[in-house]
């Protein structure tokens, strides 16, 4: 059983309902982070067009969907992969572990919730596309009672120079409580904190933010210590932690009025 899907206008959102879902999200996930932000394929992905891993096989991945293209794997243009404690464990572990320790969101007591591969369509970068993102991450949490959500969120490209600002105004101003805090793997750890207080706009690095990780601060989020440079996906990566009370009161119960 999962949530009905969430439409607003000509737009959807909704789990994958097949193979051929699922394998669309994969093909856009190759789109945008191979075809746009300069990602390296391996082997299997160039053979393949597809962003696809292990993960995939246990993960439920949220779709937007654009009714004007049809009703299936054609009309994908957004997606999220969701994992829980039990796909997790199937694998023996989350995505997030290959970069980060999570001792202390698996040690919280309830269900965890790993977001992650999160892309969206060139020509649907807009907010009510990922409102609607929120909506059914927000809908999947009330149904399975996700107490907590955590996973990496990237800045762009690999320089940790250029990305001085941001890092440091996230390190700074929204460091997670100790008890909820990832830290970086000892071989991957770099540290956010690179500028002291006052030396850059705190402001002005804010606003510079990916739209998803400011989506994470509305919502109260934190980060954890220490960034992880993927030169793979051409990223610099944190570790984002929510918890999930205000998800829901600020987009499944905007859905549920709308609905009812």
């Amino acid at each position: 059983m999962t949530f009905a899907e969430l439409r607003a206008g000509n737009l959807g959102v909704r789990l994958a309902r097949d193979g051929a879902e699922v394998r669309a999200a994969q093909r856009l996930r190759a789109e945008v982070f191979f075809g746009e932000m300069g990602a390296t394929p391996d082997a299997a992905a160039r053979e393949s067009g597809l962003d696809a891993d292990a993960f995939d096989a246990v993960a439920d991945h949220l779709l937007v969907l654009d009714h004007d293209r049809g009703d299936g794997p054609e009309a994908v243009v957004g997606t999220y992969r969701l994992i829980r404690r039990e796909a997790a464990a199937r694998l023996g572990r989350f995505y997030s572990e290959d970069e980060y320790d999570i001792g202390p969101v698996t040690a919280f007591p309830g269900e965890v919730l790993e977001l992650g591969r999160s892309c969206t369509h060139a020509g649907y970068r807009t907010r009510g596309t990922l409102q609607l993102l929120w909506g059914g991450i927000a809908a999947y949490v009330f149904q399975h009672r996700i107490a907590l959500m955590f996973g990496c969120a990237s800045l762009p490209g690999t320089d940790l120079d250029a990305n001085a600002a941001p890092l440091s105004y996230l390190h700074q101003h929204h460091l997670a409580p100790e008890a909820l805090r990832p830290r970086a793997l000892p071989g991957r750890f770099e540290s956010m904190d690179r500028l002291p207080p006052g030396a850059f706009d705190a402001k002005r690095a804010l606003l510079d933010l990916p739209p998803l990780i400011k989506g994470y601060l509305r919502l109260g989020g934190f980060v954890g210590e220490g960034a992880v440079v993927d030169h793979a996906f051409n990223t610099t990566d944190v570790c984002v932690v929510v918890k999930t009370d205000q998800v829901t009161d600020k987009y499944y119960r905007h859905y549920e009025r709308k609905r009812g």
